[in-house]
């Protein structure tokens, strides 16, 4: 009797092990594709050929108003791109989900003070997530083609997501410093990737709309 019991055990230690190389090797093996398959689309700032429109992803903005170093150095590299001819506008896109959390609102704030004028940025105070951002720009916005500013560590599932809901997107990384810190992010967006994957092929769920609002009406 112990026999049987044994191999028993032994087929569901099998089984469990398949399933765990599954969870995670299947969203690994995404997020590498992923990145392979967009790595001809991301270009230096110098480099991008040039489109109307940067799409500025939100990210951490703290107490009081002050850009995280990561949106900081997103739109640091989006007013370069503006200053430089690559685009004539930016959409910013961001979280503004509470009164007291703005993050369209400040990234605003942060480029008129370092220059531009304010009929080129458009704010999208609906971009809770990336998929969020990118339905909003193409279907608000009526984005057809642009250049996404992010960090290297998202930029690859921006240009999935973007790309895969009908905006010809090409990528500029943001990355001006040692990230070293927040390295743990890339395996969030190994599980970030396979959801996002699941929502342009499968369920394509819709974010909060409005009344469209075209950046370029013509």
């Amino acid at each position: 009797m112990k026999q049987p019991r044994r191999s028993r055990l032994v087929r569901v230690i099998r089984a469990a092990g398949l399933c765990a190389v599954l969870a995670l090797g299947l969203p690994a093996l995404l997020r590498w594709w992923t990145d392979a398959h967009y790595k001809s689309r991301i270009y230096e700032a110098a480099d991008v050929p040039p489109r109307k429109v940067a799409i500025v992803f939100g990210a951490g903005v703290w107490p009081g108003g002050q850009l995280s170093a990561v949106l900081e150095d997103r739109m640091n590299t989006a007013v370069k791109l503006y200053e430089t001819g690559e685009v004539e506008k930016l959409l910013l896109t961001g979280d503004n989900s509470t009164l007291q959390y703005n993050e369209p609102g400040h990234m605003r704030q942060y480029a008129l003070e370092n220059g531009m004028p304010d009929e080129d940025l458009v704010l999208d105070y609906a971009g809770r997530r990336t998929y969020d951002s990118c339905y909003r720009a193409k279907h608000i916005f009526c984005v057809d083609e642009a250049i996404l500013v992010t960090q290297a560590y998202h930029i690859d599932r921006a240009l999935f997501t973007a790309n895969g809901l009908g905006i010809d997107a090409l990528g500029v990384a943001a990355d001006q410093r040692d990230y070293t810190y927040i390295q743990h992010y890339w395996w969030r967006e190994v599980l970030a990737t396979s959801l996002a994957w699941w929502q342009v092929h499968i369920t394509r769920p819709k974010p909060i709309m409005g009344d469209r609002l075209p950046i370029f009406p013509d």
